[in-house]
């Protein structure tokens, strides 16, 4: 059975896997990305936890990290509408079905990367708070 962390991190990436682009967990950057664009999920850190005593528990703010990466001669639009999609996923359900109290997503700082030879790239990092509490901080 998957630790609470593991199954908030699968269910994030499941939520991902809907949507047109590309979705990978912990990849490197392949060599191309699809029209519909590139979405990697990085585990990211679950931080310093709030302790409550009684009963034992540690409430995280889990920050995780989506990669999203768009190619093509329409990079801002394309971007644009990734990055919509990703938020409208999000808002479909913001426990993951119950296994967190709330995600929410923070606004990406687009960049543009060249690449020799072939159409631009256009890229961010989404950073996804997740908020969840365990009575195992290894759990």
């Amino acid at each position: 059975m998957p630790t609470p962390r593991e199954a908030i991190l699968a269910a994030l990436h499941a939520r991902l896997s809907t949507l047109p682009a590309t979705a990978l967990r912990g990849e490197v950057l392949p060599e191309r990305v699809s029209g519909e664009g590139l979405l990697i999920l990085r585990d990211g850190e679950p931080g310093e936890p709030e302790v409550t005593l009684s009963p034992l528990a540690y409430h995280y703010q889990h920050r995780a990290e989506i990669e999203a990466v768009v190619q093509g001669a329409d990079r801002d639009a394309a971007f644009d509408t990734l990055t919509a999609s990703i938020g409208a996923a999000l808002a479909v359900d913001r426990t993951l079905g119950g296994l967190c109290d709330w995600v929410e997503a923070e606004a990406p700082k687009p960049v543009d990367l060249p690449v020799e030879g072939a159409a631009s790239l256009k890229a961010a990092v989404i950073p996804v708070v997740l908020h969840y509490s365990t009575d195992d901080p290894l759990g």
